[in-house]
């Protein structure tokens, strides 16, 4: 029996950044029980600045998740002149990491999150996504020569593709996956205590058909 957890998200999505510690507790509650990251893109290939209306509304969206999920937000009105709200390098990010070491992309996701939405720094730029990646314990050269790399280009497609094909329009979104059937734990945010039992008892099923010895 082969089972695992698929987590569709955005790094730069603010419902995911409030779906952290969600994350953070079932890898407590069950660390062998492998999470995959699947880059959903949110906002790929943006290319206008956002404006003082789009900044403004975007305020009172952060502000819900950060009283929903009591994840530390800055205000965009913090983050750079000419913020360019473009998703697509932060995912691939996502990509690079999972693909260089995948017990490791979860660390750089948090990193590349709080550097955004705690710190207002702009992810959407590759040296500061090297940066970030380097003190998460990536190799610099390594990480810098994946990200622009045509395999890394087409595995991201491939991340958005399939997100697309099942369907998928909203992030966090989290399956569970046993021998190839998909099970829905959440589309959309949902905190821990209403995560974990439903986990606890697909988990459970597991074990329950495991043959006994």
């Amino acid at each position: 029996m082969t089972q695992r957890l698929l987590y569709v998200m955005d790094p730069l999505c603010s419902w995911c950044w409030g779906f952290a510690p969600v994350i953070d507790a079932i890898q407590a509650a069950y660390p062998e029980l492998a999470i995959h990251m699947v880059a959903g893109g949110l906002r790929p290939g943006q290319r206008d600045p956002l404006d003082a209306a789009s900044r403004e509304a975007l305020g009172e969206h952060w502000e819900a998740v950060e009283i929903a999920s009591g994840q530390p937000f800055l205000s965009p009105d913090d983050l750079p002149g000419g913020f360019v709200y473009n998703t697509e390098p932060p995912c691939r990010a996502l990509v690079v990491g999972r693909e260089l070491e995948a017990s490791n992309v979860w660390a750089l996701v948090k990193a590349i999150q709080h550097a955004f939405y705690a710190q207002a720094l702009d992810v959407t730029q590759t040296a500061l996504l090297v940066d970030l990646a380097e003190q998460v314990g990536y190799d610099r050269r390594s990480f810098s020569e994946s990200f622009d790399a045509e395999i890394t280009r087409a595995a991201i497609a491939a991340d958005f593709s399939w997100t697309r094909d099942l369907g998928i329009a909203g992030f966090p979104t989290l399956l569970a996956q046993r021998d190839g059937q998909l099970a829905l734990l959440t589309n959309g945010y949902q905190s821990v205590d209403e995560v974990m039992p439903l986990l606890d008892r697909w988990v459970a099923a597991g074990e329950a058909r495991q043959p006994a010895c």
